[in-house]
Parts: structure tokens; sequence; C-alpha cells
């Protein structure tokens, strides 16, 4: 026992807690003590350190030796806790021994004390020793249990009547019964009539003292018949009576199968020989083959004359570099009897290989038997698998790099809309000699670069509001022919090769520009010694197969776009990362890396599918591949420019970002309109409903919090039904498509805001006709 004692006095008199320890030091240990008043500071002793045992007082100003006890109880603490008081009476020390106390002492009686504390502290390692060892008996136990719960052996204990009295999992798998069926099954249960009799012996020998093993025939319940080789012997009481049956049953069902099929197989070898269904050979440990079916040798391309006059064998079939793998089989075939199945390549009579998958197995006497089977189209399919694999896990790389580059515009685009206002309206208002108007305008123009980037990075990731029309492939291709020209320099040719009746595509009429526009560009950089660049057009039809290797892809009628170039071709490397985001080959400066990726997202979002034949020195063509639609093509001339950007009407300003709004606000009042501004829908339709005067026009964020702009245009509308309305956002994600903006056929902003783009639209809008009803 340590000489230590550690004790916390739950004691308000300093004097009474000198006398408690004064006799605990008759106890000759070395007394740690702390004394505390209240439940606080007794919680926070208990929770520093571990004490030998607490001493309380029955009453204190705020505490009580009860409330000190539910502390220790509630805390789950196994601490004697002994009352020291000079007022508590019988009653009180009664209850509190029996809420969980371990001893009671009076004040004038501490005598009493340091052999209770002694006692208390002998009985709690008593207590703590009898844990251990049931704690010990217990984890034994749980190993036992768990020993026999995982084995791979049924272990069935029953009666002297043959019920069970324990059955393991394995063992109730080999019967098909639940675990709870297994508490009330009988042996008689599994067992049919006519081997009864052997079973009933066999517990009589048990119940004699005769051990054994013996193999037995079970029904299960889903009456399935299983054999199994049963080890049994007679459990016995303390003084020797019987009790019952141990067995350990091993399942031995399916080598039992596995002999019956053996015998079943040599019986059906000659026809299965016959039958034609794969190659079957016979040959000598020499390596020559003495038989063989027909299969065979179509597959090897030797006649039967060829085999009768032995020239026919494995060495002869097998190429110079695959003989170290034919050592490799016979020293299998030599160990164990059999080899494969294993793939591998023979040469045909003609020189030509072809793919098999082969199985060996030793027959005695020297022969061994083969079976061949033909690969070649399973080789074809697993490497269409591949390329399949190969570009859903660059769709999926493509998918996730948009989504982030998306999420990059749409916030920038917010950033933009102030840095290419402000820089605007500063350089409007300073005089053309001020040595400022220079620096501002490299901010200005590097903010509309910035804003082409944002724009290719929603084109790439199909977050830009589009409007898809019926379009004829070959009449955009003839509207661009003369600035591709320009574009392309004289030392470039150019080439258009229109398709007759060349189906209709829905498409973005200006999206679709960019497309050729990029790939042209593309082109004529891989060319920079010139060249030939070819534009194609026709109609096709996708089949299942084109479909199953060209992920994305639909079967269908479609119209297709060629791009191909005399380039300097691209290699395998190059190809797998040409559409990621600011990839490029091109020197430093000389390009974003944006273009591909934007043609990529570009026609994802118009259900084509884009793709790309090259080779390093041997140019590239680019597909586009549009679905085919009926119907008639779309009028797409472009709105003429508004006479004037200024006005006088009254426009609603609905924003959440503070930046934005200010400077839309700055460029509409600039320009003459009244501005009502509203940093929230809520705050919005308060307005509408209590602004006396016009509002002639609603200028909306598409994405806010709890209302989206096409939402707030609906209700506003609804009060005012001659007030235009106008959304703009920094990107959509297909928001905007899910908020109603094209569905509600709504006007619509792309972000970043500038002077011109703001006030040329809402311009467009209040000059529009009015809206059907």
């Amino acid at each position: 026992m340590p000489n230590r004692l550690r004790v916390l006095i739950v004691e308000d008199s300093s004097t009474d807690a000198k006398l408690v320890l004064q006799e605990l030091r008759r106890t000759n240990r070395e007394i740690e003590h702390e004394r505390v008043e209240t439940e606080a500071a007794m919680r926070e002793a208990l929770a520093r350190g571990r004490w030998d045992v607490v001493l309380s007082d029955w009453s204190l100003p705020t505490f009580s030796a009860l409330g000190a006890l539910g502390v220790v109880l509630e805390l789950g603490l196994d601490v004697p806790f002994i009352i020291v008081s000079g007022t508590v009476g019988e009653e009180h020390a009664v209850a509190a021994m029996r809420a969980g106390a371990h001893d009671y002492v009076l004040k004038d009686r501490l005598v009493r004390l340091s052999p209770a504390v002694e006692r208390e502290i002998r009985d709690r390692e008593t207590r703590a020793a009898r844990r251990t060892a049931e704690l010990a008996r217990f984890e034994a136990e749980q190993r036992v249990r768990r020993i026999i719960e995982s084995a791979l052996v049924g272990i069935w204990l029953f009666d002297a009547e043959g019920k069970t009295t324990f059955m393991n999992p394995y063992m109730t798998q080999i019967l098909g019964i639940s675990r709870e069926e297994g508490q009330t099954a009988s042996v008689a249960d599994f067992v049919d009539g006519a081997t009864r009799p052997v079973l009933q012996e066999r517990i009589a020998e048990r119940q004699r003292g005769i051990a054994g093993s013996y193999e037995q025939q079970f029904r299960r319940k889903d009456g399935e018949i299983r054999w199994v080789i049963v080890e049994s012997n007679a459990l016995r009481d303390a003084d020797g009576r019987f009790e019952g049956i141990l067995a350990v049953l091993t399942d031995v069902t399916e080598r039992r199968r596995t002999e019956d099929a053996r015998r079943e197989a040599e019986l059906r070898f000659r026809r299965l020989f016959d039958a034609g269904i794969a190659g079957i050979t016979v040959g000598v440990t020499s390596g020559a083959i003495v038989e063989a079916n027909d299969v065979f040798l179509s597959l090897v391309g030797y006649s039967r004359e060829d085999l009768a006059a032995g020239r026919l064998s494995w060495r002869d079939l097998t190429p110079v570099d695959a003989r170290a793998t034919s050592t490799v089989i016979e020293a299998a075939l030599a160990t164990s009897g059999t080899a494969g199945p294993f793939e591998k390549e023979y040469l045909r009579k003609d020189g030509s290989l072809v793919p098999l998958l082969v199985g060996v197995a030793t027959l005695g006497g020297g022969r061994t038997l083969s079976v061949v089977a033909d690969l070649t189209e399973r080789r074809r399919a697993e490497q269409a698998h591949r390329v399949l694999e190969d570009q859903f896990r660059q769709a999926q790389k493509m998918e996730a790099v948009g989504r982030l580059a998306g999420g990059v515009a749409h916030d920038f685009n917010n950033l933009l809309s102030v840095v290419l206002t402000y820089s605007e309206l500063s350089i409007a208002d300073l005089k053309p000699g001020d040595p400022l108007r220079a620096d501002i305008e490299e901010i200005h123009r590097a903010g509309l670069r910035a804003a082409d980037l944002t724009r290719q990075l929603l084109a790439f990731s199909r977050q830009q509001v589009i409007e898809p029309k019926v379009l004829d492939l070959n009449e955009v291709l003839v509207g661009m022919d003369k600035m591709l020209r320009r574009l392309l320099g004289e030392d470039v040719e150019l080439v258009t090769i229109p398709s007759e009746s060349l189906g209709r595509v829905r498409a973005d009429p200006g999206s679709i520009e960019q497309v050729v526009m990029n790939l042209v560009v593309n082109a004529r950089d891989a060319m920079p010694t010139g060249g030939k660049l070819t534009m194609e057009t026709a109609n096709v039809t996708l089949d299942e197969a084109f479909a199953a290797s060209h992920l994305g892809a639909k079967p269908g009628a479609h119209v297709v776009l060629a791009v191909s170039d005399t380039g300097t071709g691209m290699d395998k490397a190059t190809l797998g990362r040409i559409f990621e985001p600011f990839f490029t080959t091109k020197e430093k400066g000389k390009g974003t890396g944006l273009g591909l990726s934007t043609v990529f997202g570009i026609v994802q979002r118009s259900d084509g599918i884009v793709w790309v034949y090259s080779e390093p020195g041997k140019g590239t063509t680019f597909k586009v591949y549009l679905p085919r639609v009926n119907a008639v093509e779309d009028d797409v001339r472009k709105q003429p420019a508004p006479a004037t950007l200024r006005g006088s009407e009254s426009i609603l300003l609905v924003e959440d970002d503070d930046a934005v709004r200010d400077v839309a606000r700055g460029i509409l009042r600039r320009h003459g309109y009244t501005v009502i501004e509203a940093p929230s829908p809520g705050e919005a339709l308060l307005l509408c409903e209590s602004h006396t005067g016009p509002i002639d026009l609603l200028l909306s964020d598409v994405v806010m919090p709890r209302m989206s702009g096409p939402e707030l245009a609906r209700r506003l509308v609804a009060l005012r039904p001659a007030m235009k309305v106008l959304c703009m956002s920094g990107y959509t994600d297909d928001a905007a498509v899910r908020h109603g903006v094209v569905e509600a056929d709504l006007a619509y902003l792309q972000k970043p805001l500038t002077v011109e783009t703001l006030t040329r639209k809402v311009r467009e809008v209040l000059d529009s006709r009015a809206r059907s009803k």
C-alpha cells in the first residue's frame, strides 16, 4: 500500500480540517490534502488529480455532504466518500450510506477516522483487483467466442436427445438457417429417414465414450444436399454424466461435386472435342501435337494433313521472343499438372499472330491437353474500353476545371465592372493632355483584356447565357470568309468545301463564329511558314459504334464542320491536354491557352462534340459534330445600334454587390436617367409599391439572396405591366436558365459592365416594342 495519502476535504472550517488531518497523520502516511468549500471548487479539484479519499462535512454554507456525494457519483469516480460531521443524526447518516457514502464519523469521535479510511482504501484495492480478474476472464471468454464465431468449420453442440444447445455462424451457413432457427433446431431435422438410423448409432457410440469421424449427408432448409465430415465426442459434466455431443463439421460438398464433375467431364470430353466450341489439342512432352480439333487447326492456319505429317508443334507455333514463357509453362506443368489460363500469341502458318487464351493440363503418360480460345475480338473490345476510360477521365477533369473557371470568372466580372467603368469615366473627365490620362487608359485596356479572358472562361465552363438560333453553317462560313482570309495572311491557302443541301443546327451564332475563329487561329499558328487550311461541312449520321467509342456522342443525324491544316501536328501527350484552360504550346506571351478550351465549352453547350486527329509532322484536323435539326433557319441579323445612349427614363436598379451597384448608378445618372436603387429584392418590392412616379425599366442582377432577378421581375411586372426588364449577371452555371432568364424571354446583359455596354443595352431595351401580353 503506498505511503502517500491524498485527501480531498469538503469543509468550511479550517480548524476542523486541521483536526481531521491531525487524526489522519496517525496512519504514518505522508498526507497530501486540499480543502474546498463549494461545488465548483470540488469539481475543479477532482478534475485536477486523483484522490484516495473524500471527507465531507454534513452541512456547509452553500454546499452539503449529499451534494458532494452526488458530484462523485455523477463523475463515476471509485473513491471512498466518508462524512465527517458533528451534526449528522443517525437517520441522515443511514440515508447517506444508502445513497452511496462509505461511512460517517462524528467529529467528537475522530479516533474512528483513520481506521475507517484504511479500511475503505483496502476495500477499494480489493474491488480493483476483483474487477481486473473479472475483466481478464471476460476477455478470455470473448477471445474464445470470437474464435468459435469466426471458425471456418461448423461447431455444433446438442444434448442427448439431439436438440441444439449451441451452433456457430458457419454451422448455420452449412444448414442454410438463421441463428435464431439454429437455437431450436434438432439434428434429426436435417437428416433423411434413410440415414437417420446411422446417425442414431453414432450418437450411441459417443454415449459409450467412442469418439471418431464419419461422412454424413445433411439436407439444408432449402432442400439442397450438403456432405460433411463429422468429428465428434461426448460432453460430460463434473460427475462424468453424459450431457451431449460436441461435433466439428467440415463441408466437403464442393470436393464431392468436383469429383463427380471430373468423372462427368471425362465422359463429355470427346463430345466437347468434336463440338467445335474451342480449340483443343493433345500433345506429348517432346512438344509435338498429335491430336487437334478443327477449331484449333483453323485458328493456327494448318491443315489436317499438316497434323498427320507431324508438321505441327508448340515450338513452331511459339514466337522466338515468347519461348521463355513456354519454359515457365512447362515448369508449372511439371510441378502442379496445370498451367493457365494465360494469354499468348501463336504464329499462324502464314506468319501472322493470333492472340489466344490457353489452358494446359497433364493427362498422364507423357501427354498434355490444351484448350485455346480466340481473343481477337476481346482485344479489340479492351482497346475500345481503354479509349473510353481515357475519354471519361479527361471529361471529368475538364468538368472540374470548368466549375473552378466559372466561379473565378463570376467573381472577377464584378471586380472588372468597377475597374472598367471607373477607368472609363475617369478618362472622360480628364483633358487630352493630362499626365494621368495615359496611365488610366492603360488600366482600361488591361481591364478589357481581362474581360475577354473571363468571357472565354465562361464559354469553356458553359456558364454563358446563349441565344440559340437555327443556323446554316455554310452561311456562317461565307459571312466570315473575308475576315478569315485577312487573319490568315497570304502564305496560308484557305479552301472552303461546303456541302450541298447541308442540314441546319441549333446554336448561338456568335459562339459558333468564335469556334471557327479559334480553330482557324490555332491552325494558322501551327503553320508558321505557311500551308493549307481546309474548312469542310457535311451531313453525317453517327451510329451506335461511333457513339460507343466517342464519349459524349449521341447516335443520329449531325452536321460536321472539319477544319484541317498542314501544320506541325501534335503528339499524344499534347493531344491529351489541348482543351485544358491555360494550356498552350506557344511561347510565353504568344497565347492565353483559352482558345481551344473555349471551343470545347461552346460545342458541349450546343449538345455537340469536338474531336481532333493529329500526328507530329502530318497536320491536324478538328471535327465539330452538332445535332441536325429539322427547322427553318432563323433571322440572325444584328439589331441596329441606338441613335443615342442617353435618356430621361426612370430605372429601378437592384444589385446586391455594393460596388457594382454604385458603378451602374453612376453610369446611368451621367447619361440622364433617374435611378431608384435597391440592394435586395425585398427592398425593390417595397420601393416599387411606394414609388408614385413611373418606373420604365427594371435593371436587376440574376442571382441574389432569397429571390432571383427573373422571379423579382415577374412580381414587379404584375404591379407595373408597362415596365421593361433587363437582367445582368457575371456568370450563370446554368443558373440564369434555371432562374428563368431564357424561359421568360428577358433581355440579358453579361458582366463585366462598361459604360458603352450598359448604356447601349439599356437604350435597346427601352426602345424595343412593348412585350406581348
